[in-house]
């Protein structure tokens, strides 16, 4: 049955007036969730809403309308049928057939609303809305219901094959009610009623009777519908279920019947890979098969009515099959045999593909185990060796064998990523880097034969669960992401790009063929995915092994998808906004191969069009000037002609307005520090670059690695010093102006020019701080106060400012003072709130 709508806010609907009381819908009564029932026999979840009932012209009756609570639109419009057998199941649901194939429920949100729509129903039908089913199959009057409730129990007629009809007659007309099937279920094992049918299905095949065999079929199939434990017992039991499966092969609506014994007995051979000792195992996993072998194909598909009657016999399945788990596990020198067997050189490939196939199927019959157990499952497994085991049978050339294995692996790392990191980071200190497990499932990604590459997908999906930093555990004393990513990116990163590096040496892809694009592509997105959830160690690597510049070849390949996912790689990158990217970006010029592919596009509007103009309009909104400069300096001449979207004139005019700043005779070569990164010394969060150096773990940066292109050699603290002094000596002036024409304008309460000035320098430091406010003339922090920006007495306070910067690794920190033009309205609005002293802060690039 549907599982029920969890509980929410009460939605008005749009729907109008058509309701079971005519008012608007404004409670969570009428809130439902309609379903139907798929070819699988599986409910599909249709969309949530309010429902209603009202007369439909079109339909020319009461109907049942649902719109949904997001749009108002119409889930569904079915009239009530007078003669519809509706039925309604655990106080909230409604179920019933539209057509011979089409099952619909109702799942409301609460009792009353269920209830509400139910009276609807059976006022359509004439029925009392006492009853839980509206047709009955076998109408029976008031007088028989009272013989059912007071009889004893129920009669059946001796087991003879001239009263087979009778019997099944009876069978069928017991189903419609509980109390008689409950009694017929009764019957059935008291007087082992069963086995004396079976006896009676011996007779009829020996004579033919076809006719006899067809009542058979019919009791076997209602004796199933009865539900019950102790009737499958009997059914299932090694002598009894083949003549069952027999009696289920005479179809009467089949034209000539199935021949199910002869598959099981001829066709389907049991392969006892490792001899089973267990006599009892031995028989279950029989019993098991042939069930499900009965519920997959020998039963009809069962209507909506009887989905919910072979709910035991689903049950039945199930603890078989963890009875079959359980046993397996508990059997140590089985399961020792299985992993000595299957990592055996001596082996033959047969008996190794049949061992593994075993061990895959064990796998999955382990999934429908509970968590706890399931717990218990792999961790007997990961003691037998079992991922050792896997690195062996992923070596081999067999294709089959390694497919299974890889499905194995698929179970494990789904089940514990962090059991999988451990083991390939503990065999990283005795093994080579080409035997490593995780390597080895990355060269048959790369090496899959499949031209969709269904394998390599599912790899690639089994290597992103692996370096996903959201499913690390930390603890105290060490964190799994740090450790398991340094390893990653020293033992397994360069076996993962290989294909893109090989591929990517001149100015287009030297293989271009679609398995190569879409194995490219599939490498593309893995990296794409590091470089949002690794920030450091794929930094690094990106920067030192110039990655991008590779990544961008692929913009010239014929295939659109992978010169998307090079744009959508590069992309990610810019999005991050950080400054280390950026100025590799403007190195390297990599805008090159985007601005030709751009150029090469021509007019037409695709997707291409659309994701270059959308990397440069977010470039734009979101002034990244180092980049708007860059593209301008070097590019405008050939996009200065696209003028079909204003983003290009756009970043024309923001680096026009940079310049602008830049050339005004009060903001002199000093400005460029500043150009990177701006800081307020408010009360603000630490910006992405500075927050990572005070962060990242020590342990993160491995011996020799570069955290700044090798290019931003710093300078000494003598060169930085210079132009510091030359801007404080202009700084005084400025001050002492500013402090005589407010006093002579006499403007309380006003701001002192504040302004953002930077400089260049081989280290790219920052120059930061701001002036504080100023408030009534006299007052602290106000103009001609010690202390404030504009009085003499502040040069000395700044001076010491200037001295306390903190070098590390040749990285300085100083002092900011925010622009007057950008700024001059934001200050005036925190004059009260900005503090007198600023720190210096260290930025890390």
């Amino acid at each position: 049955a549907p599982d029920q709508p969890s509980a929410a806010p009460a939605i008005v609907s749009q729907s109008g007036g058509c309701g079971v009381a005519g008012g608007r819908m404004t409670d969570t009564r009428r809130r439902v969730k309609v379903y139907t029932l798929n070819e699988d026999r599986q409910w599909d979840d249709r969309g949530t809403g309010h429902v209603s009932s009202c007369y439909v012209e079109r339909l020319k009756g009461m109907s049942l309308l649902v719109r949904a609570e997001s749009d108002g639109s119409l889930l569904l419009e079915s009239k009530i049928n007078p003669n519809t057998a509706y039925q309604k199941q655990q106080d909230t649901l409604i179920v019933w057939s539209e057509a011979e194939n089409y099952d619909l429920a109702l799942s409301f949100q609460e009792k009353a609303g269920c209830d509400e729509i139910w009276e609807k129903i059976c006022q359509v039908q004439g029925k009392d809305p006492s009853v839980d089913i509206t047709q009955d199959l076998v109408d029976e009057s008031e007088e028989e219901r009272f013989d059912d409730m007071s009889s004893p129990g129920l009669e059946l007629p001796s087991c003879e094959l001239s009263r087979l009809e009778e019997i099944a007659e009876l069978v069928a007309s017991s189903l419609p009610s509980p109390l008689r099937r409950e009694k017929l279920a009764l019957a059935l094992e008291n007087e082992g009623y069963i086995k004396k049918l079976l006896e009676i299905f011996h007779v009829c095949e020996d004579l033919e009777n076809i006719e006899g065999l067809h009542h058979l079929y019919e009791i076997i199939k209602g004796i199933f519908l009865l539900n019950r434990t102790a009737l499958f017992e009997v059914m299932f039991s090694e002598e009894c279920i083949m003549d069952v499966i027999g009696c289920l092969e005479y179809d009467p609506s089949l034209s000539q019947s199935r021949k199910h014994r002869e598959f099981l007995t001829k066709t389907a051979k049991f392969k006892e890979v490792i001899p089973i000792s267990d006599p009892e195992l031995k028989q279950k996993i029989h019993q098991t098969y042939r069930v499900q072998y009965i519920q997959d194909m020998v039963l009809p598909t069962p209507s909506v009515f009887e989905e919910n009657m072979l709910s035991t016999l689903h049950s039945f399945i199930f603890f078989n099959k963890v009875e079959i788990v359980g046993m397996l596990q508990e059997d140590e020198k089985f399961l020792t045999d299985l992993f000595a067997q299957l990592t055996d050189e001596a082996t033959d490939e047969e008996k190794r593909q049949e061992l593994v196939n075993f061990l895959k199927e064990f796998c999955a019959f382990s999934q429908t185990l509970q968590p706890q157990n399931r717990d218990a499952f792999f961790k007997t497994l990961s003691n037998m060796g079992i991922l050792p085991a896997l690195e062996v049978i992923l070596g081999m050339d067999d294709a089959q064998v390694r497919s299974a294995a890889t499905d194995i692996f698929s179970y494990l790392v789904e089940y514990n990523p962090s059991m999988v990191r451990e083991f390939v980071m503990q065999e990283a200190q005795q093994n080579d880097d080409d035997i490593l497990l995780i390597n080895l499932i990355i060269e048959h990604m790369i090496c899959d034969t499949d031209p969709e590459l269904g394998g390599a997908v599912l790899l690639m999906g089994l290597l992103r669960t692996l370096v996903d930093p959201e499913n690390m555990l930390a603890t105290a004393n060490k964190t799994e992401k740090t450790e398991f990513l340094g390893f990653f990116y020293k033992h397994c990163m360069h076996v993962l790009t290989a294909p893109l590096l090989a591929n990517t040496t001149e100015d287009k892809p030297s293989k271009d063929d679609f398995q190569t694009a879409q194995l490219l592509a599939l490498i593309l997105e893995l990296l794409t995915f590091c470089v949002e959830h690794h920030t450091y160690h794929i930094k690094n690597y990106i920067i030192n092994k110039d990655i991008l510049r590779r990544v961008l070849v692929l913009m010239a390949s014929k295939h659109a998808f992978l010169a998307l996912c090079a744009l959508r790689f590069k992309r990610k990158i810019i999005g991050l906004k950080d400054e280390f990217y950026n100025r590799y970006i403007m190195k390297s010029f990599l805008f090159e191969p985007v601005v030709k592919a751009f150029l090469n596009n021509g007019s037409r509007y695709n997707l291409m069009n659309s994701a270059i103009i959308e990397m440069f309009e977010f470039i734009r909104v979101e002034d990244i000037k180092s980049l708007t400069a860059h593209v301008i300096e070097n590019y405008w001449k050939a996009l200065e002609d696209v003028d079909y979207v204003q983003t290009f004139k756009g970043l024309k005019l923001r680096f026009e307005q940079q310049r602008e700043r830049q050339d005004n005779p009060k903001l002199d070569s000093m400005r460029s520090i500043l150009r990177n990164h701006r800081y307020r010394r408010d009360a603000r969060t630490l910006e992405d670059e500075e927050e990572m150096w005070f962060n990242t773990d020590e342990d993160d940066m491995e011996d020799g690695e570069a955290v700044v292109p090798p290019s931003d050699k710093p300078k000494n603290d003598e060169d930085i010093m210079d132009p510091i002094s030359k801007f404080m000596e202009r700084k005084k002036l400025k001050e002492s102006e500013e402090k005589e024409v407010l006093l002579k304008t006499n403007l309380s309460g006003r701001q002192s020019p504040s302004f953002k000035l930077s400089f260049s320098s081989g280290t790219k430091s920052n120059l930061t701080s701001q002036s504080s406010a100023s408030n009534l003339p006299g007052s602290p922090g106000s103009p001609g106060s010690p202390g404030s920006p504009g009085s003499p007495g502040s040069v000395s306070k700044s001076t010491s400012q200037m001295a306390a910067i903190t070098t590390k690794g040749g990285l300085v920190g100083l002092v900011d003072y925010p622009d007057d033009d950008e700024e001059d309205d934001e200050d005036e609005d925190k004059e009260e709130t900005l503090p007198l002293s600023k720190k210096a802060k260290l930025e890390s690039s």
